[in-house]
């Protein structure tokens, strides 16, 4: 029923609990035993999605090469995985959702924080601010590409290259 949502809501981010109790071949009402509502629905599809980046992450986090070429690989991950998933855009439109949100960032800030220590100790990065409070910046930043994206004032493609070219000077300044 989730894998159903995921790839329904990839093509349709609208699209309702029927369409996706049709897609998953189960009634609406065993959607709805599932998940309740629609926004966990949608709070269950962002965690299979961000299992799935987090995957991606550690590949990409696995390949040699410089903490900055580390730290743009993932954020290349995360906005094909957003591209792809447009319902994320969705998600986090209630309290709940801003928590669960915040908690799905939990692991994704913490990898962030060690690359940028890594390029800080390298020299690739400035040595201050602290790295946590870099990665948290960092985090600001991609969301408000998204919300950039999400107000139609720019194009996932154009969101993406501001985000790599603010972090970059973020991440290079001091």
């Amino acid at each position: 029923m989730l894998d159903a949502a995921v790839r329904l809501l990839a093509e349709r981010p609208d699209a309702g609990m029927a369409a996706i109790a049709a897609v998953a071949d189960v009634t609406r009402q065993t959607v709805y035993a599932h998940f309740g509502t629609r926004d966990a629905l949608l709070d269950a599809v962002a965690d299979r999605i961000t299992d799935q980046a987090m995957a991606a992450m550690d590949e990409a986090e696995d390949k040699s090469g410089s903490a900055l070429d580390a730290l743009l690989r993932l954020q290349d991950i995360g906005w094909r995985l957003f591209e792809r998933n447009p319902v994320l855009l969705q998600v986090g439109s209630t309290r709940a959702g801003v928590d669960a949100d915040l908690a799905r960032h939990e692991p994704v800030a913490a990898r962030l924080a060690r690359m940028i220590e890594k390029g800080q100790a390298s020299g690739e990065f400035a040595p201050a601010p602290p790295a946590t409070w870099l990665a948290a910046a960092v985090t600001a930043l991609g969301h408000a590409a998204g919300d950039e994206v999400r107000a139609a004032r720019m194009s996932v493609e154009e969101a993406a290259t501001w985000l790599r070219t603010a972090t970059l000077a973020l991440l290079r300044s001091g």
